[in-house]
């Protein structure tokens, strides 16, 4: 008998130190307490030094990226009411394709500015980076999926 609680409570022990704590999951935990102005400031100068960008084109780019976090961080207060008031009911097919096409033509805005500011190598540059974040935001999606459904 006493060797099956010892085994119960060793199992509960692993089980327990293999779950990620909640703050290490994801990286937005480091980002959350922060203003839309540091993350665009951020996510600028890591474009700086990933595509070698002149002071006109971090100008641009700076507004850029000001522009997408207010936009995200207001999106994201909205979210977060629509949550706390109970409204976050699942979203019709007409509200979802609303969305999904509005941020659809924000990311062909968005590419037309990036030609605009980049030469041709940094735009390229950029587009491989881009792919790059969208690929592993999709693998580590589905690995989230499958620790839910308990796979």
């Amino acid at each position: 008998m006493k060797k099956i609680v010892v085994l119960i409570v060793l199992m509960a022990g692993i089980t327990a130190m293999a779950q990620k704590p909640e703050r290490e999951r994801g990286h937005r935990g480091d980002m959350k307490d922060m203003s839309p102005e540091q993350i665009a400031t951020l996510q600028t100068k890591q474009m700086t030094l990933a595509l070698d960008l002149s002071d006109a084109q971090q100008k641009e780019i700076q507004s850029i990226n000001l522009e997408n976090a207010v936009k995200r961080s207001e999106k994201m207060d909205e979210m977060k009411a629509r949550k706390e008031s109970g409204e976050a009911n699942k979203l019709t097919s007409e509200e979802r394709y609303a969305m999904k096409t509005a941020m659809l033509d924000h990311q062909i805005a968005q590419k037309e500015k990036m030609k605009k500011i980049l030469n041709k190598e940094q735009y390229e540059k950029w587009e491989k980076m881009k792919k790059n974040r969208e690929g592993h935001r999709k693998s580590r999606g589905m690995e989230e999926k499958g620790k839910r459904s308990g796979k």
